[in-house]
């Protein structure tokens, strides 16, 4: 092949043949080069998961971000994981790709954002501040490390909240309902109906209902195995191990001795000196004022043609790391010298406030106990910390033998602890068997480690939390979940299944009824037609205003709910949602709301509509925002992080 490609290369066609060959193969790579910038252009990364304007979201920050909620909702229930969130993935990257869409918009409108600004926010957050109520580096720091973020990441946090501020609060400042929008809504809540209601219990059918044969029992039985399932059981060995197993562990008296000796920072006396002070600008100034002090002039005098009061050059009794403190290293080191007795001038000695001159007023000792007074004090510590101490051994001891092969009795053999063992109980800490057994509260963490380990896992030991103690945990036996037999349940089976038919002839009833309704039968009529056989309540009528419905938010009766929905001259059957029964409404009159009546109503609802319309206006406003930025979304990208952090499919 080569040899031919020489021998084409030496006439004059075969030349102009290989340029055209070789211009074709760099075209190629040209083109594919294009290509493929184009395509990294109009993509996403992998690590993308949305971009809005020149603004990305990575997996990485909202990662950050679901953990931190994950946070918050473990300060709830200590137990929840990631799977927990899922519910809230979606809504939390919507928020966060809207907050990335403002910041785009922002940013294109060269609103921005100063340190100075940033730096405010942040000096305003409480758990910035330290004792003296002003920001404190060591508080904010500690304050970060509580959230799990950086300096720069709380800084990007503020910064989206105040570009949402910035952005939106104009855009959805004090909405104004009109009148015209708020009186309809008046006149709908003003608005009364009248309806015809009657209710078809269930009791009066179930004391109608025979008892079941065997072959019904049965066939019910085997229908609904699921509602007699017995949960998982597990049968539990617990050994509890608590601050009673080294109650007899105590200090001796040279424990006692030694921890005295070695703690005389804490109980031995303090030398302190009473000391003056005049701080001055000048060297010069320090120096006359010590030469006066010197001479034997009284300080006082001395410092009064220099403007300083008694009260001012008097700073009192001092340790040395108390006037350092207060002074400088150097100053206290100088005052605190073995030269410096009482009555002498010290000084001047310079430090960042200006040039000290101090004077020694008097030497002092104070405090100091004897190791008699403070026995009982620091056996008490002792004690504690020994007996701590122990009982970790203890359990060192204890999870030593089980590593070492040792089953739960084996590894409290010697320890004196006595078990307990529980019988078949559920995870909830019923026992199926023994209906007035009751798990003990307390050891809630040794039921959870219980039905956490599989038959033949090691015992584990758990703590039991607030310095209770600790539990030794395993697992004598498992019975698996499974339907309970007949013979133990047939009185549940056997009430279960006339609730059942109970049921179903008070829904035939009301269903017979309710055709005859439909047939232009008075509601009386109809009841007293379907409910022949037992006794039925007598329907009632109801006359009810729609604003009353509102008041009860949430515990709206079927009935009313029905009342509301339905024209007039209508009716129809509704469940009761506790099973109890059906309930038949029929529609007779619907009054008109007049909101002449309550002219108040229509500002109120005014007033109430503002927020929603303020959040309407806001997410109009976002909306309109993204479409402007340009939002891509990763879904690919999406999905995968939703697989990965979440645990669920796309």
């Amino acid at each position: 092949m080569i040899a031919s490609f020489r021998r084409l290369s030496k006439s004059m066609v075969g030349s102009i043949i290989m340029v055209l060959f070789f211009v074709a193969i760099l075209a190629g790579f040209a083109l594919q080069d294009i290509q493929g910038v184009a395509g990294f252009g109009s993509g996403l990364s992998k690590n993308t998961l949305a971009k809005a304007g020149s603004e990305e979201l990575t997996e990485r920050e909202f990662s950050a971000d679901l953990q931190r909620r994950l946070t918050e909702v473990r300060q709830q229930n200590p137990a929840a994981d990631y799977s927990a969130l899922a519910g809230e993935f979606e809504p939390m990257l919507n928020s966060l790709l809207q907050q990335k869409a403002l910041a785009a918009f922002a940013s294109g409108q060269d609103i921005t954002l100063s340190k100075r600004l940033i730096d405010a926010e942040i000096a305003r957050l409480p758990q910035t501040k330290g004792l003296d109520g002003r920001f404190s580096e060591e508080a904010y720091a500690r304050f970060l490390s509580q959230i799990r973020m950086t300096d720069g990441e709380l800084r990007e946090q503020i910064s989206r909240m105040l570009i949402n501020r910035i952005m939106l609060a104009p855009a959805a400042a004090e909405p104004r309902v009109p009148v015209g929008l708020a009186r309809p809504y008046a006149a709908m809540q003003l608005e009364v109906r009248e309806a015809d209601v009657a209710l078809f219990p269930t009791e009066p059918f179930l004391a109608a209902v025979g008892d079941p044969n065997d072959a019904q029992l049965q066939q019910f039985y085997q229908s609904n195995l699921a509602r007699y399932t017995v949960p998982e059981q597990r049968v539990i060995d617990i050994a509890r191990i608590g601050p009673e197993q080294v109650a007899n562990v105590a200090a001796t008296d040279k424990d006692i001795a030694d921890y005295y000796r070695a703690n005389q920072a804490t109980y031995g006396s303090k030398s302190q000196r009473v000391i003056s002070q005049v701080v001055l600008p000048s060297q010069q100034a320090a120096n006359a004022l010590a030469a006066k002090l010197r001479s034997g002039q009284a300080f006082a005098d001395a410092a009064k043609p220099l403007g300083y009061s008694p009260s001012d050059i008097s700073v009192g009794p001092q340790t040395r790391e108390e006037f350092a403190k207060l002074t400088s290293e150097q100053v206290a080191a100088a005052a605190f010298a073995r030269s410096a007795g009482n009555g002498a001038v010290v000084g001047p000695v310079r430090s960042t406030l200006g040039w000290h001159v101090v004077k020694i007023d008097r030497l002092q000792d104070v405090g100091g106990r004897s190791l008699e007074a403070v026995r009982g004090e620091i056996a008490e510590k002792l004690n504690a910390d020994k007996r701590e101490n122990a009982l970790a051994d203890l359990i060192a001891g204890i999870e030593d033998g089980i590593a070492d092969g040792k089953n739960f009795r084996e590894a409290l053999a010697g320890t004196g602890i006595q078990p307990i063992r529980t019988p078949a109980v559920t995870a909830s800490g019923s026992a199926p068997r023994q209906a007035d057994y009751k798990f003990p509260a307390e050891l809630a963490p040794a039921l959870r480690a219980g039905f956490e380990l599989g038959q033949g896992d090691d015992p584990v030991v758990e703590s039991l939390g607030d310095k209770a103690g600790y539990v030794l945990v395993g697992v004598d036996q498992i019975v698996s979940a499974a339907p309970a037999p007949l013979a133990e349940v047939r009185e549940r089976v056997a009430r279960d299944w006339k609730i059942k038919q109970a049921v179903s002839r008070a829904r035939t009833a009301a269903t017979q009824a309710a055709s005859a309704l439909s047939k232009g039968a008075a509601m009386a009529d109809a009841v007293r037609a379907a409910g022949s056989k037992v006794s039925l309540p007598a329907p009632r009528h109801e006359k009810v205003r729609r604003i009353q419905l509102s008041r009860m938010r949430n515990d709206v009766p079927p009935a009313l709910r029905m009342m509301f929905s339905l024209a007039e001259g209508r009716s129809r059957m509704v469940a009761d949602p506790g099973g109890r029964g059906f309930v038949l409404v029929k529609v007779t009159k619907i009054i008109p709301g007049d909101v002449t009546l309550q002219p108040n109503l229509v500002s109120q609802l005014q007033r109430e509509f503002q927020q929603p319309f303020a959040s309407e206006y806001a997410e109009q406003y976002t909306r309109a925002i993204e479409a402007d930025v340009g939002v891509k979304r990763n879904q690919e990208a999406i999905d995968g992080a939703k697989r990965r952090i979440i645990g669920g499919g796309s």
